[in-house]
């Protein structure tokens, strides 16, 4: 996806998330984090210029209440917790598989970029929240600090691989609870 990068700010988690806590209010509840679509973790990561000042800034201007999600392993995860204030949550993917590189395998390469198998997704949950590490696709263990569990809801058997997930996560004596539970509110 290319985006001018002046043209970007729409785009933007923060302008995202001051108007979808504007509608959240006028509904007489509140947010109570933001997480942006996958694209834009790859267009924070390659697309658009590297000015860590500039992304910073974008950052800056988040509503502290918020918990903001990163994809874990990203520079966009290592400049967001640089700003002061800003509460990070980094997840990892039960149902997306790795590169060495820390980033998920892309989905042009079909099926083997998906978990599918929810005792397979549960496995890597585990793994994830439990050891602080993740396989990849060539089996190499890298590290995979995260603070919550993504499964995609288009995902074949989604259903399925979440009550796997949930259900490994308890048995491997996780403690499963709601974000704001974990940062307070």
């Amino acid at each position: 996806m290319d985006v001018i990068p002046g043209r970007a700010e729409g785009l933007s988690t923060a302008t995202r998330s001051a108007r979808s806590a504007a509608f959240a209010k006028a509904a007489g509840t509140t947010l109570q984090h933001v997480k942006p679509h996958g694209i834009q973790y790859h267009m924070f990561e390659e697309n658009l210029p590297a000015r860590p000042r500039h992304r910073r800034a974008g950052v800056r201007s988040w509503i502290p209440s918020l918990i903001l999600m990163t994809m874990a392993m990203t520079k966009y995860d290592a400049e967001a917790r640089k700003v002061q204030g800003v509460r990070i949550a980094a997840e990892g993917f039960a149902d997306r598989v790795y590169a060495d590189d820390g980033q998920l395998v892309s989905r042009k390469l079909g099926k083997d970029a998906l978990v599918t198998d929810p005792a397979k997704a549960a496995e890597q949950a585990v793994r994830m929240v439990m050891e602080g590490k993740v396989r990849t696709i060539t089996g190499k263990l890298i590290d995979a600090k995260i603070q919550t569990i993504c499964i995609h809801g288009d995902s074949p058997g989604a259903e399925k691989i979440v009550a796997a997930v949930r259900e490994g996560l308890v048995k491997a004596g996780a403690v499963v609870k709601p974000l704001r539970d974990w940062f307070g509110k």
